[in-house]
């Protein structure tokens, strides 16, 4: 099918050549040959008189004119899939549809986890792609990189629905050997001794619990910081040292780590964890049944 003379199909091998940039790995993720993937970018340079990748040393570099591209044509790409998907009817047990979510370390263990685990009964052949949070997660699903992203309410897009997944509260977690938990974690024990701290992605967003933390003033003594909350076992088994997380995710913890689980010794707010997915999805059935999905694991209780 041709627009303006272009192939609509070349669409698609640029949006990939442009992620990739590489003709090989472009071409076996649409599952041709590389020699067709070669021909596709040769009619591609030829339509829009520009090279759109260039090699530069052993690196395949897009030009000026494909970075000007590759918004659009992303934007083309996500609206059509919009398009296609609101209109096809969702079978869960027989779709072998793929799913893209951004979501923490946290709502993996938590939440993603078990959730896929029953739908290896139910929808055994759905696919999910778990991305961790990163400074351009929210654009990714503007982009329709990914489906959708479960982030803290601060974070939403306003432009765009969300819906709540679940409300979290925050716990004290430690090693259970730590004599602090056997008697009785108080405040004063909370700011003297020795803590671990969560600061995700590139620019070290804390936590939370520690943004929260900081916020209402609370000094600690932050002896080891890490990028994610599936480290912090290992930094507080044998220690004394403390860290403030999630409820769900410090219990899931304590049935594999030898740790104690204790409430927050001072007033904390609770978390509010969102979905969040682009307004042209509102219509999307198989997206529709992944949300409610969700929402319907995170009402689990607590181990």
């Amino acid at each position: 099918m041709r627009f303006n003379g272009l192939d609509l199909n070349l669409l698609l091998a640029l949006h990939v050549l442009l992620e990739e940039r590489n003709v090989t790995r472009a071409a076996r993720r649409l599952n041709i040959s590389q020699p067709a993937m070669s021909a596709a970018l040769a009619r591609l340079r030829d339509y829009f008189q520009d090279d759109l990748l260039t090699m530069q040393g052993r690196q395949m570099v897009p030009t000026v004119q494909a970075e000007r591209l590759a918004g659009p044509v992303r934007q083309v790409l996500s609206d059509l899939d919009a398009l296609l998907t609101t209109n096809a009817r969702f079978d869960p047990a027989s779709t072998q549809r793929s799913f893209r979510l951004v979501a923490s370390d946290y709502i993996t263990a938590a939440v993603v986890a078990p959730l896929a685990a029953r739908l290896a009964e139910d929808a055994p052949k759905v696919r999910l792609e778990i991305m961790l949070p990163c400074d351009e997660a929210a654009q990714l699903v503007m982009e329709g990189q990914a489906d959708l992203t479960i982030t803290p309410e601060e974070f939403v897009d306003p432009d765009h629905p969300a819906e709540l997944l679940c409300e979290e509260r925050q716990v004290v977690i430690g090693w259970r050997g730590n004599p602090a938990f056997a008697r009785g974690l108080d405040e004063e024990a909370f700011r003297t001794l020795g803590h671990v701290a969560v600061y995700v992605g590139t620019n070290q967003v804390p936590s939370f619990a520690d943004r929260q933390l900081e916020r209402m003033g609370i000094e600690r003594r932050v002896e080891v910081a890490c990028g994610c909350f599936t480290l912090v076992p290992w930094l507080l088994c044998g220690t004394s040292r403390l860290a403030v997380m999630h409820e769900r995710l410090a219990r899931r913890m304590a049935e594999s780590f030898p740790l104690a689980v204790a409430p927050l010794p001072l007033e904390f707010p609770v978390m509010r964890e969102m979905i969040q997915y682009h307004r042209t999805r509102a219509g999307d059935e198989g997206l529709a049944w992944l949300r409610e999905q969700l929402r319907r694991q995170a009402a689990f209780p607590n181990p």
